[in-house]
This record gives C-alpha cells, structure tokens and sequence, in this order.
C-alpha cells in the first residue's frame, strides 16, 4: 500500500456535480499520508476526460504541476460541452518523493444553456382547475422510446414545489424541490440521471406541483406574501441512443393534468390527503388519461434559470417515538423525545373514509397538555382520510413541521394507545454533511452543543431561517451572520451559503441597502448587523474554505454595503441614523421594548468600522489594491469616530452595557490601553450581574471572546456553565433539545414567554459554539491563512470545573483535531493536523524542560518545525500528523493562587480589616474561614458561609490592593 493516497476528490465540493452551470469547476482533494508526520504536496497531476473516452486522450492533463495546493485547482481546459458527461482524477506527489495512486474518479457534468431549452412552463386550463386552486395538481404524458437507450437525462424545474416520478416511481428522495431562492430573480434548476429508470417502447412521466414558498402565502402579520398566482412546472427529457442520436420530450401543450389526492398544502399550515383520490399507476405507461383535462402553456422565461446550487432537502434521519400518553386535556399524544423539524410517516390499516389527523407543537405546557400558542397563526396540521381495504402508508409531501409532540386524532388505538411502531419522526433539512464535534467533561454542555446542531438541523432547510415552526420561518440576515461560523464548523455550509448569498447579492438595493430577510417578503432594510451578513457571512465562508472565487463574487455586495452605510449618518465615519434592530433582545431592554440598552449608534458604528475592515481584508485577498489601501483608511476613520463618541477620556465605554463593550473589544475600536481596562470593566459587569449575562443577538456571539482573549477566561466558563436564567445551561437544566429564542422561553415556574414571539428553535444564541470550539477546545484557524491550510490549536484553561475538552472538524484537507484532559497535576494536550497542512500549537503554561510528545522531549521529536518558550506559554509549530503533548499543569491556576495570597495580604493588614469590617463586616468572617484552603476568589465567593456575593469581595480586594 501506497504511503500517500488521495481522499474525497470533489469537483465544486461534490464528488458527483450533475447538471451544473459552473463553466470553469474547480477541484480539491484530501491528502491521506498514514502515521507520517510533516507530509507536504509538492506536485499534483489532474485528468479530466470524456465519459467514454480513456485517460490516454483527456479533454485536459495538467501533466506535473509544481504545487502543493490541493484546493480549488481550476480547469483550464478546452470548453467543457453541455449535457456532456466528464470524469476526472488526480494524483499527488509529497516532499519525501512518494507518488500517489491515481485517486478514484468524480464525475462532472454540465447543464442546458438558456438556449437549449425546447420546453414550454406548463399549468392546467383556468377553466379546468382554477388558479385560486388549493389542490396540488398532476401534470403528465406518455411516450414511446426505442431500445438502444444510452443516456437518460431529465432537467425539471416548478413555479411552485415539486415531485417528479417516471414509469411509477419517484426520481429522486429529494423534497421541496427547486427550493426557495428569490424567485423574481433566480430559479433553480435540477439534473436528475434517469437512464435506469427508462425503458424500450412506453414510458409515462408526470409532476405533482404544490404553492410551496412560490404561492404558499409567506409572512407574519397577515402579509400572505406570493410571488405569483400560477403554479407551473418546466421538464424537459433528453434520452441518447446508441447511435448517437436523441430524442427530447419536454413539457408542452399535449401534456394532461388533474387534480389528486394532495387537496391543500402549505408550508406553515400542513397538508390535507384524501387517499381515495389517487390516481393509481398515474405515471405508468399504460394509464388511461383520457379523462383527463389539458393544459396551456405559460411565458415565464428562461432567463432567471440557474442551476441547483445548495445541497437538496432530503430525509436525513428517521426517530421513532420515545413514548405515547393522554394529556390531562384527554388528548393522544406521541413523544418524540426531540425538538425537530420534518415530518411524521405512518402505517394504518382502517375504514375507509377514517379521519387521522395530527397537530405538532414543540412542548407541554405546566400541566402537561400540548401547547400551540407559540405557532401563531401557523397551524402545522396534518389531515389524512384512509383509502382503507388495506395497510396504507404515508408522510406529508409538500410540507414540514418544527416540533417534538404530535396530537394524534383518528387513529385506531391500541388498548387505549396510539400504537409507537406505527409512526415515524423524519428530520428534513439541507443534506448537509456534518463537519465537527464537541465534547467535554461536563454533560450540560455537551447537551448543549447537541442542541446546537438539531437548532442548525431544523433551520438549515434550504436557506437559514429564524425558526422552523411559527408562521415566518423567514431567513434573518442577522441570525445568519451571527451564528455563521459555528455553522461551518458543524457542517459542511460551502453550497448552502454560496446560493443564500447570491440571493443576498440579487436583492440587495441600488443603493446598497440589504434586506431584512432573503429572499425578501418582508420589505424592511438595511439595519445595522443584518445587512452586515452581506459582508461576513462571505468572508466567514472564505475563512473555512479557501473560496475566493465566492468573495470575489460578492465582493462587489460587500463594498455596496459599506457606502451604503458611509451616506447614512450625519458623519460619514459614523451611522447614527435610520431604524435598527439593536441589540435584539437584550435583557437589559426598556420594558415593552425588544430592543437593548447599548444605543443602535454605537451598534451601527461597530459593525460599520467591522465590515469596513473585512472589505478591506477581502480586497487585499483579492488582489485590489487601491481599494484596499481606500477602505483601511475608511476602517481607521470610522474606528477613530467610535472612539471619539463613545469612549471617555478617561478610557471607558460611554455605554456601561455589556455588550457596547464587548463589541469595543471584539471589533478591535480600543486601543492596547485602554483595550485592558475596557475588559476589566466588561468583567465586572459580568461580576456585579453575578456571574449572568444581559446581552442580546449582538452581543451574545461575541461576549466569552471579549473575555477569554483579554485575560478572562474563567469569568467566560464560568459563565458557559451557568445554570440559572439568564444561561446558556437555564434551558438545558429546562429539557431543552434545541436553542431557544428567548432565555426563558420556559420561565422557572414553567410559564411561558408570551405567545407572539417564542420560538423553542432558534439557533442565534447557540453561536456560543464558536466559542467553545474555538477557546474551550482551542480549535481555531490562522487568521492569515485560510481552510486550515495552517490551525491555531490554543485551548485556554482557568477552571477546574472543566477537566477535559476536544473538538474535530472536518475541514477541507481533512480532519483536524484539538483535545486536552487534565489529570492530578499534569496537562495533556492532543491534535491531530491533516496533510498538506501545519499548525501553531500554542500550549499554556508549558515550559520546554518540562514537556514531552509521547515520551520523548521535544528537541527529539519527529514533525516539529520550531518551538518559542514564552514567559506563560510554548508554541510550537508542526506538520501533520497525530501528536500527544504532556506537561506540569501547575502553572495554569497561578492567578488565582495569587488573588489568594493578595487577600492574604490584605487581611493582615490592620488598616484594611478595618475598611472591611466597616464596609462589609460579614465578608471578613468568610475571608477567614476560606484563607487556609487552596481556594481561588471566584470558589472563596461560591462559599455558603459567605452571605455576600464574591464579586463585592473581589472589588475590595482590587480597591485595597494599593494600601
């Protein structure tokens, strides 16, 4: 066996890219190297050939090419043909002088151009099925083909959502096809391989086509949002004989439609099936349609077509349920032991004519009945008649729900019980590959970071929704800038992101102005951190992927953005008007108010100095020179104006809110300074709050970074860990099994947030992810360089409540590892670094003589390219490769050995027991008690003798320091 292969060869990050209209593909591959450490590329050779040609006559042969990248090599060859079908492979060869294999082949293949479109939109006659029709209807036509069939394919498209079936099965598992995209602008169009599924002489083909996000009546507040009054569907059928010619049959005026068992679907409300009304064998070959009605074509063009750019929707997993009860109401009620998003399938043998219907909701309310309030006007209900005779089967085809518990009406019980084999949960979302892990020693938190990715799970249904459940499940562009890069993290976002921005980019005004929600059904703008995700969400997908191509595609957004922000304010380096969400649903908000303390323009004029900066980033990747050197000076302008209207002279935030200072911090808008004296004010005001939080949806993200990266990172975890409201942990010690829009969506004593905003799936707060990835595990990338082609592997410590911590993500180059596990007085920290790619690893605490990577010193050991000892902390910078450091862990709790011997100090001190004793008597009696214990200021506090607060305590302590 080879000591280098070739792993995930993708071309566009599909193994398999059918149907695409990326004219130059790109190609990336994974190196896999074995045990070896330090193993770097220094050559690659990539082959693209016909289908049915061999590799000895390719289309396109690098030959060697000097070079070790191995991600987004494009294609420079001759024009690739439409509906030709390619294959390709690679090679590599490393530093050691191994040569790879070839790797196994991906396949590539391009879509119709506008101009090859033979196929008419079609829709059934007004006056057959009227256009104000609830039905899904049924489109189809019958066709003979000769026997030599070679290539089948079939590119189908809706004004609407569709199911496409051939000869009487569904083509593909995929759901909610073409998805949802701003269909004003742009339509996706999908590519499916049906060769197996035609057949010599008679083939039937039909679509079923629901209102979908098309026609579905989208929006809260009674906006019954519809991009058109018409459904209609566009197919069109190539099939290649053996000879070389092909035959076409594509949608047009001799196609029939009906009405079928589908009588209403809508994405908010449910579906309604009459299983009496299928049409049996309906895309068979031999169908009579003869009753059936005809249909009349539609213009609605070809030039918004572009081809499927997100991963498809699909069933992902299937849950049973964990247990079925009756309600104190009297109601049957199925469990399914998770918040999720999706479906319920089922299996009944009943009369016919039997009603079942079901009603999904996300909790129980406090005395255990079922709970509907929080959908609003969403009705997420599901209405089923038997055909009876036999066992039937079904799950809802056109809609999906956001959910846990399901009341179920109708069905035949089972001693007094809904029988639990008969029903299946199944998870809909983007077929997202996951990409990252999180663990550590503390179960809450690793119940957290579940709940993470079911919230990522039930909102990443084609575009990044706010919620999956209530009547809106609409994609909030704040929600998505917020939580974008624990997003990534968790699950390979590259396709999913690349087609919501180019929606964002698609909608965004002629002045720059960026919607509230894309695609757009709102109608609101431009507020402060919404319309940045035009900015950092293709930055951030940049930062995972090395996608230039993406950035210099929305580059030109991303710019339009920050002018638009320059001719807003009354200053053209601050934004101090206009409407703004604020810091969203911030604690510390005004009664009756959503909307936080910190002042919308000291909000406005951080993400303005922020985006401001990454244009600047982003251009100088770019290669743009002149408006990089344009957009630094804007960024120093802008930064300048923060500090001038919102930091005193004496080099405090204006704002005494949390999160005005954790965006000083985070955003980089305080000098070194006063930068150390704006996070001792940060922590304090997470002190004196006793160790909670009052931050909202832009300050929650950033806040434990604003602590751990200026020297507070125990106040971070501590603050991770809390339990009580307001925490990340409060809706875990609730049952939580996703994030929760509000804190206390569920309140201590089980009542609810009010009905008209509470969301029990919302992913925002669950960006805390990126944090414990990030500083918890110390899993981060270099800021220099990006898709880990170099890792920052740097886990903080400060707290024993936390023993061990570790984090995987599969990243473009492969799977990249950072874990540490603290045992008795001795540190272990472990990474693992894939090919073609080198890490900082920056260990605290450690120093060179006493630190060993499995057993051996370091000036022995294989793959480390330099090691810096530094006054706290090694770095050291390998290759790949797997590597176990061990050191003494001493050194990592002296701070709080130190705050101990201050106090020790202090209290020594006649004239300091005095100021205590006057100023807080009771404090000096728990000081004592605590003095001969190990204990740090933070545990001297958690004390039950201590009858006040550690925070008090601790300012004294700093107030006395000088005596």
């Amino acid at each position: 066996m080879s000591n280098l292969t070739i792993e995930s060869l993708t071309c566009e990050y599909h193994n398999y890219l059918l149907g695409s209209d990326v004219a130059t593909p790109r190609f990336s591959w994974m190196l896999a190297t074995g045990n070896r450490r330090g193993v770097v590329q220094v050559a690659y050779q990539l082959q693209l050939k016909k289908q049915e040609d061999d590799y000895s006559a390719p289309v396109w042969d690098t030959g060697r090419c000097e070079s070790d990248q191995s991600l987004h090599c494009m294609y420079e060859g001759p024009a690739l043909e439409t509906r030709q079908s390619y294959r390709f492979r690679v090679k590599a060869w490393d530093t050691a002088g191994n040569e790879s294999p070839w790797s196994d082949e991906g396949k590539l293949e391009l879509g119709l151009k506008s101009s090859e479109w033979q196929a008419n939109w079609i829709t059934p006659e007004a006056t057959v099925i009227p256009v104000d029709s609830e039905a899904a209807f049924l489109l189809r036509k019958g066709f003979n083909l000769r026997s030599d069939i070679v290539v089948g394919r079939v590119y189908v498209t809706a004004a609407g959502i569709y199911e496409l079936y051939l000869n009487g099965n569904k083509v593909s598992e995929d759901l909610f096809a073409p998805g949802w995209t701003s269909y004003h602008h742009r339509i996706q169009v999908q590519t499916y391989d049906v060769t197996n599924d035609l057949k010599a002489g008679g083939n039937g083909i039909g679509v079923m086509i629901a209102d979908g996000w098309y026609r579905g009546g989208l929006g809260f507040d009674g906006r019954n949002y519809r991009y058109g009054d018409q459904r209609a569907a566009l197919v069109q059928l190539h099939v290649r004989y053996s000879d070389g010619t092909e035959e076409v049959i594509a949608s047009d005026a001799t196609w029939k439609s009906v009405t079928g068992p589908v009588l209403y679907s809508n994405i908010y409300h449910g579906e309604t099936y009459d299983a009496r009304l299928e049409r049996i064998g309906w895309t068979e070959p031999l169908f009579d349609d003869a009753s059936w009605e005809a249909v009349q074509t539609v213009d609605l063009g070809y030039e918004r077509l572009v081809a499927q750019e997100n991963w498809r929707n699909a069933v992902t997993e299937v849950l049973s349920p964990v247990s079925t009860f009756i309600t104190p109401a009297g109601d049957h009620v199925l469990d399914f032991g998770q918040n999720m998003v999706g479906r319920v399938s089922f299996r009944v043998n009943a009369p016919t004519g039997t009603i079942i219907t079901m009603q999904h909701a996300e909790v129980l309310d406090a005395d255990g009945n079922i709970y509907f309030g929080n959908l609003r006007t969403a009705k997420q209900a599901v209405s089923y008649v038997a055909r009876g005779g036999e066992t039937e089967e079904y799950a809802p085809h056109f809609t999906f729900m956001g959910f846990r518990y399901v009341k179920v009406t109708g069905y035949p019980l089972l001693n007094n019980h809904l029988p639990l084999e008969a029903f299946k949960g199944e998870v809909i979302h983007s077929d997202m590959k996951e990409s990252g892990y999180f663990e550590c020693s503390d179960e809450r938190v690793n119940q957290l970071q579940r709940n993470i990715k079911w919230g990522q799970r039930g909102n990443f249904l084609d575009l990044p929704t706010d919620c999956p459940q209530r009547d809106e499940r609409l994609g909030w562009t704040g929600d998505a800038q917020v939580f974008i890069s624990t997003a990534l993290f968790n699950y390979q976002g590259a396709p999913f992101f690349t087609k919501w921005l180019r929606d964002l980019k698609a909608e965004q005004h002629e002045d720059g102005g960026v919607p509230y929600v894309i695609p757009d059904i709102v109608g609101g703008s431009s507020s402060a951190a919404w319309g940045d995700a035009a900015v950092i969400c293709p930055w951030t997908v940049y930062q995972y992927y090395g996608d230039v191509r993406l950035l210099g595609e929305q580059f030109e957004s991303m710019k339009k953005w920050v002018e638009y922000i320059r001719a807003q304010g009354e200053n053209e380096f601050m934004w101090n008007t206009g409407f703004h969400f604020g810091d969203w649903l911030a604690l510390d908000a005004k009664e009756n108010s959503y909307i936080g303390s910190t002042p919308t323009s000291l909000i406005a004029t951080a993400y303005f100095a922020y985006s401001t900066r990454i244009v600047r980033d982003a251009a100088q990747v770019l290669g743009r020179s002149n408006e990089a050197d344009r957009y630094g000076r804007l960024y120093e302008q802008v930064r300048q104006a923060f500090q001038d209207e919102f930091v005193t002279k004496m080099g405090r935030i204006a704002s005494p809110t949390q999160t005005a200072h954790v965006l000083a911090l985070v955003f980089d808008l305080v000098d070194d300074q006063v930068k150390k004296r704006v996070a001792a004010d940060l922590n304090n005001l997470i002190v004196e709050n006793d160790y909670h939080l009052s931050t909202g949806f832009v300050g929650t993200p950033y806040l434990c970074f604003a602590l751990s990266d200026n020297g507070y990172h125990t106040t971070a975890v501590r603050l991770l860990l809390q339990e009580s409201y307001p925490g990340w942990l409060y809706s875990v010690s609730k049952g939580a099994t996703t994030i929760w829009e509000h804190w206390d969506s569920v309140k201590p004593d089980g009542s609810f947030w009010s009905d008209d905003m509470n969301s029990f799936n919302h992913y925002a707060y669950g960006a805390i992810g990126d944090w414990m990835y990030k500083c918890v595990a110390g899993l981060n990338m270099s800021p220099s360089v990006p898709g880990f082609k170099r890792t920052r592997i740097e886990p903080l410590f400060g707290s024993t409540k936390l023993s061990f911590a570790k984090a995987g993500h599969h990243s473009m180059y492969g799977l990249v590892e950072s874990g540490w596990r603290l045992t008795g007085d001795r540190m272990e920290v472990e990474v693992r670094i894939p090919g073609n790619t080198t890490a900082e690893i920056v260990l605290v605490g450690a120093k060179i003589a006493d630190t060993t990577e499995n057993g051996v010193t370091l000036d022995q050991t294989e793959g480390i390219e330099s090691i810096t000892e530094n006054e706290n902390h090694l770095l050291i910078v390998v290759g790949s490769g797997s590597y176990r450091f061990h050191y003494c862990a001493d050194g990592l709790f002296r701070e709080s050995y130190d705050a101990k011997t201050k106090l020790v100090e202090i209290l020594m001190d006649e004239k300091a027991t005095a100021i205590i004793r006057e100023h807080a008597p009771n404090l000096l009696e728990g000081a004592l008690v605590n003095i001969a214990k190990p204990l740090s200021l933070e545990q001297i506090g958690d004390n039950t003798m201590m009858r006040v607060s550690s925070h008090k305590l601790a300012r004294i302590v700093e107030e006395l320091a000088a005596l």
